[in-house]
């Protein structure tokens, strides 16, 4: 018993380690040691369930807990970065008020977590979040807007790429996202990170019958617009489909944009549902093996050439913009975040 009063701590075995936790006065006086020490290690020892998933980045993680669709488990805030500020401060606000629990381990520890993804100090343990059925997205009449836009992607399988392109579709004002459930990405932490987060706010669809449901479309007035590689001569004279510059598309009524496969491009039974097929002109001769676009780059490009086309488009300013007849501004202005939530229904 003299040998033993003389050590002040004790030791015991966490996930495999040994860690040595000395006691405090108030454990030696015979208060139960631990709290809010032995509640923090404890929920450190517990690991991942299989129906979590570690998504990081300080986009993808805010916008997460703002959209509120997934499950928390927890917060993992870097350790370390003393006195949290902008983002991150709004991050562990959000976390606090939302009673999710908080915990701040070193980087090495994150840096393993995320198999050395770019975390930027930031990871959540939450719910795995997947495109919804499509007919949970609800009937929209091409008599409501005639300049909606929704992009469709089929077999689209790098997460980086599909990133990317929610991305660009977020930010140009693409109304819904449609995959084909088979032979596609799912939506994993690294899309989430490649999208910066757009993942999160995103309303994204899947469905089994991808040429049955643009077939429906079209019949309800949609425009299918396909998209194709540079025109050349064997893809003009096999398609009895039109192929146009996006440069000379027309956005005159609600328009599906459908793009294919990374490899493959889009598959005869999706092509031939569409009713035109838009192509990218290069600017030069090209050679053999560079003379085709990434799909998330052609997307951009895609998207901004049909986008820009909207009656009225937020510039360089900040401000909005009505532009009247003859392209001339009109007289009222309001400012961007006004009108972006006026034209959504926010």
């Amino acid at each position: 018993m003299g040998l033993l009063s003389t050590f002040r701590g004790a030791t015991r075995c966490c996930s495999g380690h040994f860690v040595t936790r000395h006691f405090s006065q108030a454990a030696r006086r015979g208060v139960r040691p631990g709290g809010e020490e032995l509640s923090r290690l404890r929920l450190d020892d517990l690991p991942p369930t299989q129906r979590l998933e570690l998504l990081f980045g300080l986009s993808p993680c805010l916008l997460a807990l703002q959209a509120a669709r997934r499950r928390v488990a927890r917060l993992l805030l870097q350790a370390g970065k003393a006195g949290l500020q902008g983002e991150r401060a709004e991050l562990l606000r959000a976390a606090e008020a939302q009673g999710i629990p908080v915990l701040r381990p070193r980087r090495q520890k994150l840096d393993a977590l995320c198999s050395y993804q770019v975390h930027q100090g930031v990871c959540l343990e939450v719910s795995p979040l997947r495109p919804r059925p499509w007919t949970e997205a609800g009937e929209a009449s091409p008599g409501d807007d005639p300049q909606q836009l929704w992009l469709v992607l089929e077999e689209l399988q790098d997460p980086r790429n599909l990133g990317a392109v929610l991305r660009s579709a977020h930010f140009l004002g693409v109304d819904k996202v449609i995959t084909s459930r088979r032979n596609s990405c799912p939506l994993t932490p690294v899309v989430s990170k490649a999208s910066a987060g757009a993942m999160e706010v995103m309303d994204v669809f899947s469905t089994d019958d991808l040429a049955g449901f643009l077939q429906a479309k079209a019949q309800q007035g949609w425009l299918v617009a396909g998209t194709v590689g540079g025109p050349r001569p064997e893809i003009s004279q096999s398609s009895e489909i039109p192929i146009t510059s996006c440069l000379d598309f027309l956005w005159d009524r609600p328009t599906l944009l459908v793009l294919g496969n990374e490899g493959s491009g889009l598959s005869q039974e999706v092509q031939a549902s569409c009713q035109l097929l838009l192509t990218i002109l290069p600017g030069r001769q090209l050679p053999p093996g560079v003379d085709s676009l990434n799909v998330s780059v052609a997307t951009g490009i895609l998207l901004h050439s049909i986008c820009s086309q909207r009656k009225s488009f937020p510039p360089s300013g900040g401000l909005w913009v009505q532009r009247g007849p003859g392209g001339s501004p009109a007289p009222e202005k309001q400012s961007w975040d006004e009108a972006r939530g006026e034209n959504r229904g926010d």
